[in-house]
């Protein structure tokens, strides 16, 4: 607003002077600077406002930073110490396993001295076996040459005596006669005898036998297994006439 030059001399002279203030444009002036200040006011308070909100969430950042430092670093603290133990563990571990290496290649070698002498006796083993063999083969050969020569007395035995002899378990004969019961001449009459010891044993017999002990006797003291046979038949025989 302007401030404009008012003539008081020409004012007075009139009837009824007046002087214009112009209150309206004062009071608009006024409520404009009014607003002006309110508004700067406004605007210096939000400013400050703001810079101390940014203020108070870098306080804040800064402190949850610290807390979280602290946090990380007690946390390196604890993984340190469980470094250490550890690392302690690892340590102790270590000296174990070099102990347990070392006990063992004190056992390798031993095992090794073991398998040298092991492996001296195999062979020392290894000979003998070899001897055995062929004594065994020596052995074979005679036995097989008297078996080829018994075969023709063994027949003729089978035939005059009309029974079967075949081998069922190792050192067992089963010796079967025919043609006892001539009422039933598939009647079984039959015994096994055990030659595995010098001291021969008959298993079992079939029917039984009340005379089995004399004659297993008798062929102990003559040692002739051809004769046991025909001896077992004529017992077997008689025993089916006592019982007829």
């Amino acid at each position: 607003m302007r401030h404009a030059h008012i003539d008081l001399t020409s004012i007075l002279a009139e009837p009824n002077p007046q002087i214009d203030l112009r209150l309206p444009a004062y009071e608009i002036s006024t409520g404009n600077f009014l607003k002006a200040v309110t508004n700067y006011t406004n605007r210096a308070i939000a400013e400050i406002t703001k810079h101390r909100n940014a203020q108070e969430a870098d306080r804040r950042r800064l402190t949850e930073r610290a807390q979280a430092v602290e946090a990380e670093t007690n946390q390196c603290k604890l993984k340190e110490i469980d470094l250490l133990a550890v690392l302690a563990k690892e340590q102790e571990e270590r000296r174990d396993s070099e102990q347990s290496v070392a006990a063992l290649k004190r056992q390798l070698a031993s095992i090794r001295e073991t398998c040298a002498a092991v492996d001296a006796e195999i062979q020392q083993y290894r000979a003998t076996t070899s001897n055995l063999q062929r004594e065994k083969d020596s052995e074979n050969k005679i036995l097989n040459e008297h078996a080829a020569q018994l075969e023709p007395e063994l027949a003729a035995c089978e035939t005059w005596l009309r029974c079967n002899i075949e081998g069922i378990e190792t050192d067992q004969l089963l010796i079967r006669f025919s043609h006892v019961d001539e009422a039933n001449i598939n009647r079984e009459f039959s015994f096994v005898l055990d030659v595995s010891s010098p001291s021969y044993k008959v298993i079992t017999t079939t029917p039984p036998l009340p005379s089995l002990p004399i004659l297993l006797n008798d062929l102990n003291e003559t040692g002739d297994i051809y004769r046991f046979i025909k001896f077992m038949r004529l017992a077997f025989s008689e025993l089916l006439n006592t019982h007829s």
